[in-house]
């Protein structure tokens, strides 16, 4: 189908969270007309950094309340609507049938509304790395498009792994039903691990890498994920892909694209940056605890190995947009500032720096 027409006009579910905030204030930037659907149009403090957007007071941002649960909240929204980008997350991933309504609910108010032709679903690298065993990592170690997780073994389970399998039900709900409406096509965007800066105080709460980093501003901070280290995209540069998918005229129904910047910085590191970025803040950096079990402690160098081992591409969406990653230091320093003057977050210091707020 065709791209969505600079200046048309765009959906946006999910928008008073971390990526949605930023994919409505870039499609404003880029002069885009934005509908903003959120769950309640008069929480302040879920919708009023939306209001202050400067497309709020010309009417080119209005705003929506829409429940995911309830069929037909999208109908009025998407009618007249070039695009949609599905950001938000369904309020549960264990429940595989739960997460294959919602996507019905938002796929019928697309056919409904005649005149979208393109669709962006935000799914995750968890649709395409989240293994029920780390030796796959070993197996298959090249993390692009194409590879998905091991879906035949037997311990992944809804259970388990249910934000994994509800990402991919989505991508595949969507890609199916734009095949068979033949008038609209849906294109997948699995984000990385989001750093950047947060646009309201809500939002430092609103996914676990933003949080993490408070939690080490706070002074404590756990070793994550088996010894994954992060993998990292700005989320602005995230808004960015989202946005150059919808424009793309080099994209084709049911593809999906990994947004991430390639860099893997461990735990242990991110903390440390902190105070290497900003030496004027004074922070205090705690030492990264381990909450790990013995039998995991013990094969700490072999997680780590696995993973310094996994090659990580992002060729196809740089060669469909012009997306250009910022560096983790970038967004690791516009996340701390963020979260001390959007969050008033107090850091812990070290002896003879007080804080500015």
């Amino acid at each position: 189908m065709a791209p969505v027409p600079k200046g048309g006009t765009v959906a946006v579910t999910g928008s008073a969270g971390f990526i949605g905030g930023w994919v409505t204030r870039r499609l404003l930037d880029k002069g885009y007309r934005v509908r903003a659907c959120v769950r309640d149009v008069e929480d302040p403090v879920r919708t009023t950094f939306l209001k202050e957007m400067p497309g709020y007071a010309s009417g080119r941002l209005t705003l929506h309340a829409a429940d995911l649960d309830n069929a037909g909240c999208f109908d009025a929204i998407f009618t007249g609507c070039h695009g949609v980008c599905h950001v938000s997350h369904v309020s549960k991933y264990d429940d595989q049938d739960y997460v294959k309504m919602v996507c019905d609910h938002i796929i019928d108010s697309v056919n409904k509304s005649g005149t979208v032709s393109r669709v962006i679903v935000t799914s995750s690298i968890a649709a395409v790395i989240s293994e029920a065993d780390i030796q796959e990592f070993v197996r298959r170690p090249v993390l692009y498009e194409d590879r998905y997780p091991d879906e035949h073994n037997p311990r992944r389970t809804a259970e388990r792994q249910g934000y994994s399998m509800g990402k991919i039900i989505a991508q595949r709900s969507f890609s199916d039903a734009a095949e068979r409406n033949g008038t609209w096509d849906a294109i997948t965007c699995c984000p990385a691990d989001n750093v950047g800066p947060i646009q309201s105080a809500h939002q430092k709460d609103m996914g676990p890498w933003q949080h993490n980093i408070e939690m080490m501003l706070l002074g404590e901070y756990h070793q994550n994920g088996a010894y994954r280290p992060w993998m990292t995209v700005d989320v602005r540069d995230d808004a960015e892909c989202h946005i150059g998918l919808l424009e793309s005229v080099d994209v084709k129904n049911g593809e999906r694209y990994i947004a991430w910047s390639t860099d893997t910085p461990n735990v242990e590191d991110i903390c440390a940056g902190i105070d290497r970025l900003l030496p004027e803040l004074g922070h205090d950096t705690p030492e990264v605890t381990d909450p790990f079990p013995d039998r995991i402690k013990e094969r700490e160098a072999e997680f780590r190995a696995i993973w310094e081992g996994c090659e990580l591409r992002n060729d196809r969406i740089r060669s469909v947009t012009s997306v250009n990653f910022r560096p983790f230091d970038e967004s690791l320093r516009d996340c701390v500032e963020s979260l001390l003057t959007v969050a008033k977050v107090q850091p812990k210091l070290k002896p003879g720096f007080t804080s500015r707020l």
